[in-house]
């Protein structure tokens, strides 16, 4: 049964009007004057985008603003999606602040983007069209399970245009109730509903056909695991799906066994840990929806500071979903070396018009490593097949680089989506060049010139989002340490050093089988580092990370600083002087044993070592 929602009354100065004009002022005014009014005791205003949110001081509900990027592409990705979709059903959505659309063109030698103005087809323009914060007919219909204050579900009703309703749901009845309260604060009332129900049980009873939602928005403290399953059920055909996972310790490597309970998936410990998640949290979802005769179409997947984040689409197909098998690997990951080897879970073949499917044959490596005799480890299954979808990644670079003063965190928005375009799509998973340098304990070659290396003997390479040192290559493991073992010679290390089992003395004991060559070529410097784009974000606050889990009994949070203080660093200035130890009683006291009696302290030992050496 679902509870009932307390609501306020909002202030005059952000009611909305019925019509699409009537809206722009209200948005206006709240972006430039904060509304006092309907503010309860302790309450205070937190400004994000267009959107006021109304927080209150107790830890009552979960908040991060750090996740304000996250936000902010989510907006961008239902953009886009919603303009493509809706376009299908004859409807336009008109972004403020949008000019003629443009296409970002990354591939050109200038230091610039070549900007080209879409080419119209000759069609005519759809006669109805969809404005931010105004109810569309044929528009979409969004859900946010895990709302907490509502920012991201009130954002999405004054940003996003083309929506028909949005829901908001959250399990606690004082979010709830702020939900509403913030609905009405921003004057979104009319598109979004607050609903305080378990969100795996509101996606479940949402699974027919006509009632499921075209977007559903998962965004949890930890784990998504538990609503992948309702989720992939409770999504249109075509819908879209978003994602976010905050679990990385598990899923980068340091829980393997907690990371298979969840997802279906062991996770490893190796450089390309962030890389492997986003192929973890893709296989566990279309692995659920596989059960459903559905499979997943990856549209943008980022790996982003201590989180992941996923959108995908979900369709529906009984012969497609076969793929499946042949979509999914398994990773060999040498423990020594570092170099790894993928083995595909099933294999397909086209024969005429019919496809045929068999077991794959393995495996791909022997019982040790070729380069450096040490034993591999076995991660996955994971998503082999690319993780983006680079043409709807355009469009959203092309939207966000025409209108730079839509978001907050637009360069930002900007830099990634440029790497991204850039990144190899059929190469999983990357090395780094620190890690190859140290395995063999010599100096680390400049990106540039490894790149270049790669490049004059003839492979594929890119760098990676998801690493500042990443190298994404087609080159086989043979050939990067043939191009590192060039390096060495010409910056030698010292052999009579190296351990005769050590990974490096194996490696080096190779002669290469090609000559390196790292002449610096013009294309081994990508257009999104010469364009110095905001590629990877620094800090943007002391002590970043996640924040403290909403407390459900409320109270005031506990600052991270006193926790420290508390808890951290209690013996940081050691004293020497005996007279000055702590004399806090030892266990022996506590026991009645102590033979100090009174006197008794934790300096005891060192009495006794002094009057030792006195004597």
């Amino acid at each position: 049964m679902e509870t009932k929602i307390p609501t306020t009354n909002p202030p005059t100065s952000t009611s909305a009007e019925s019509s699409a004009e009537g809206m722009k002022p209200a948005a206006a005014d709240a972006q430039e004057k904060t509304p006092t009014a309907g503010l309860l005791p302790g309450e205070t205003v937190v400004k994000e985008g267009k959107a006021s949110i109304l927080f209150p001081s107790a830890n009552e509900v979960f908040y991060n603003p750090v996740q304000e990027f996250n936000r902010d592409l989510t907006c961008a990705v239902i953009t886009e999606f919603a303009r493509d979709l809706l376009a299908q059903r004859g409807v336009k959505v008109l972004v403020p602040g949008e000019k003629e659309r443009v296409v970002v063109s990354l591939s050109d030698e200038t230091n610039e983007a070549d900007t080209q103005t879409e080419e119209k087809n000759g069609a005519e323009e759809p006669a109805v069209t969809a404005t931010v914060g105004e109810k569309c007919e044929h528009g979409l219909r969004v859900l946010e399970g895990l709302a907490a204050s509502g920012l991201r579900s009130v954002r999405f009703a004054l940003e996003v245009p083309g929506l028909q309703s949005i829901t908001a749901n959250d399990f606690s009845t004082k979010a709830a109730a702020l939900i509403a309260r913030n609905a009405q604060y921003n004057g979104v009332s009319h598109l979004l509903q607050a609903s305080c129900k378990d969100a795996s049980m509101l996606m479940y009873e949402m699974r027919g056909k006509k009632e499921r939602y075209d977007v559903i928005d998962l965004d949890p403290y930890g784990s998504p695991a538990s609503f992948l399953d309702a989720a992939v059920q409770a999504v249109s055909e075509g819908g879209l799906l978003c994602i976010t996972c905050t679990d990385m310790a598990v899923m980068a490597g340091n829980s393997g066994e907690t990371c298979y309970s969840k997802y279906g998936s062991v996770s490893i410990k190796a450089k390309y840990c962030h890389e492997m998640a986003l192929r973890i949290i893709l296989h566990s979802l279309d692995q659920r929806a596989g059960v459903y005769q559905r499979y997943i179409q990856p549209l943008l997947s980022v790996s982003v500071d201590f989180y992941i984040r996923v959108f995908v689409r979900v369709f529906t197909g009984q012969a497609t979903v076969k793929n499946s098998a042949s979509k999914q690997a398994l990773v060999y990951n040498c423990v020594g070396c570092g170099s790894f080897h993928l083995q595909r879970m099933g294999r397909r073949t086209i024969n005429g018009k019919h496809m045929k499917y068999s077991a794959a044959t393995g495996p791909p490596v022997g019982p040790e490593c070729e380069h450096c005799g040490q034993r591999h480890q076995m991660g996955g299954p994971m998503w082999a097949e690319p993780v983006h979808d680079m043409a709807f990644v355009q469009k959203v670079l092309a939207a966000v680089s025409g209108n730079p003063s839509r978001f907050g965190t637009s360069k930002r928005i900007e830099g990634m989506l440029s790497m991204v375009t850039e990144e190899l799509e059929d190469v999983p998973l990357y090395y780094t060049v620190d890690n190859l340098s140290s395995t063999i304990h010599c100096n680390t070659p400049p990106l540039l010139q490894f790149r270049s290396a790669l490049l004059h003997a003839g492979h594929r390479v890119s760098l990676s989002h998801a690493c500042k040192n990443a190298i994404k290559t087609d080159a086989p493991p043979t050939a990067i340490w043939d191009i590192m073992r060039c390096w060495e010679k010409a910056n030698p290390v010292k052999r009579e050093k190296l351990s005769p089992t050590s990974p490096a003395f194996k490696i080096l004991s190779t002669a290469p089988s090609l000559e390196a060559c790292f002449t610096v070529r013009e294309d081994a410097n990508p257009q999104s580092r010469k364009r110095h784009l905001t590629r990877f974000q620094e800090n943007p606050q002391a002590f970043w990370g996640p924040k403290a889990r909403a407390k459900a009994s409320g109270g005031i949070s506990t600052d991270l600083q006193d926790k420290r203080k508390k808890y951290q660093n209690k013996r940081k200035n050691q004293i020497t002087d005996s007279s000055q130890l702590k004399n806090f009683p030892c266990k022996r006291f506590k026991q009645g044993t102590c033979t100090h009696g009174d006197k008794c302290s934790y300096s005891h030992d060192l009495e006794q070592t002094h009057e030792e050496k006195m004597e």
